[in-house]
């Protein structure tokens, strides 16, 4: 297997991430600001496949018409020069100071109509650049006061914008979905929709829910103290995984957009897995961009950028290749079946068995003798993590 990135192997890079110049809530940037072109340029370069963006990253808010449609043709000359692609496009409410408190959940009902309108102008941009998802990520929507936020009616907010959206995309004919990227807090305390579980509830009260799905990113799971493989094998398993943020994070704090694979690398290793094979039980696997959704560390210049874009798609093509290793090793087929780990995809119940008749088999509860399976049946589940740990660390295959 190759370790080289290709466009093949899908994978696409946020403006916002290439672009970002280090500055942060303690210090001001340590890199200039990235030309577009430029960024577009060094990606085709680094085998990358597509690029993704707020508004804001391409052109600054509050840009004149002319000075929109100058960078938008920029974007696309770069684009037919080099083959980039531009799959995803999201819509920036919350760097302005009008977003302050939110843009589709404002308390202030002019903020929310401007949002509105914000927003499908940016998804006729997305539709004109060819793109087929249009990530939300609602970092104002929230508060830092209960007495503050009326939750319901803020919800009941987020439903009709979405709505519209919704509407507005099949009017024009638009071959685009939508995901919504739950984050629990940061910018604001708390942030509505936090985490994959909140957001796919919300997702089947919507008039049109199945133009909506999500966009899982890795440290936002994290921060919460979730499983990020296990929230994705649900959004896999509800069909909801529309796009997927990789990156990295170290536990619960602070959102840190590390480079991904640079955190619990245990449970990208998992995560990779899932995605390329389906899991441990071979269930449905994932077909979209492979997304990077991180920060060049403050303390990288120039060349420090294009290092952690290279890094990124090794560290997933160096994971991808391990799972691989690990699924092919007769050793693991072996602790696998030991851990009936298949076993789980078979129904409980048989074919046309209900209640009454799992109640007459006396089998399953009369005869079933619990006391052997409480003294003799082991799992063998440690000895299968073992041999991830080995095949991750290279000591196998």
């Amino acid at each position: 297997m190759t370790l080289t990135p290709t466009p093949a192997d899908k994978f696409s890079f946020g403006l916002w991430t290439i672009g970002y110049t280090g500055a942060d809530p303690f210090g001001g940037p340590t890199r200039k600001d990235l030309d577009v072109v430029r960024g577009v340029e060094k990606l085709a370069e680094a085998g990358a496949w597509g690029l993704t963006f707020h508004d804001d990253d391409l052109f600054a808010f509050g840009s004149t018409d002319a000075e929109r449609q100058h960078q938008i043709d920029r974007l696309k000359q770069a684009m037919a020069d080099t083959g980039i692609v531009v799959p995803m496009v999201t819509t920036n409410l919350f760097s302005a100071p009008v977003f302050k408190d939110g843009g589709f959940t404002s308390n202030d009902r002019a903020v929310r109509r401007f949002a509105l309108r914000k927003v499908l102008r940016n998804i006729d941009l997305a539709a004109e650049l060819g793109a087929t998802t249009f990530v939300m990520w609602g970092g104002r929507e929230g508060a830092e006061y209960d007495t503050a936020k009326d939750v319901q009616a803020a919800l009941q907010r987020y439903r009709e914008a979405v709505n519209l959206l919704s509407e507005y995309v099949v009017d024009r004919g638009y071959d685009m979905r939508f995901a919504i990227e739950p984050k629990p807090n940061e910018p604001r305390g708390d942030i509505l929709l936090p985490t994959l579980g909140h957001a796919l509830a919300f997702i089947e009260t919507l008039e049109r829910p199945e133009l909506v799905g999500l966009n899982p990113e890795v440290g936002h799971e994290q921060m919460a103290g979730l499983n990020f493989t296990a929230g994705v094998a649900q959004a896999l398993d509800a069909g909801k995984l529309f796009h997927i943020d990789l990156n990295g994070q170290r536990s619960i704090k602070y959102d840190q957009d590390l480079v991904f694979g640079h955190g619990d690398v245990q449970n990208a290793f998992s995560l990779v897995d899932l995605l390329e094979n389906g899991g441990p039980g071979g269930g449905p696997s994932y077909e979209g961009p492979r997304h990077f959704d991180y920060k060049p560390s403050r303390t990288e210049d120039d060349q420090g950028i294009w290092d952690s874009v290279a890094a990124n798609m090794r560290t997933y093509l160096l994971l991808k290749e391990r799972a691989a290793a690990f699924r092919a090793d007769p050793e693991v087929q072996e602790a696998l079946a030991t851990a009936k780990v298949a076993e789980l995809r078979e129904p409980t119940l048989d074919a046309g068995e209900g209640y009454e008749q799992l109640l007459a088999d006396r089998s399953a509860y009369e005869d079933f003798d619990a006391e052997a399976y409480f003294h003799g049946h082991g799992f063998g589940f440690v000895r299968l993590q073992q041999l991830m740990i080995e095949h991750l660390m290279g000591a196998r295959g």
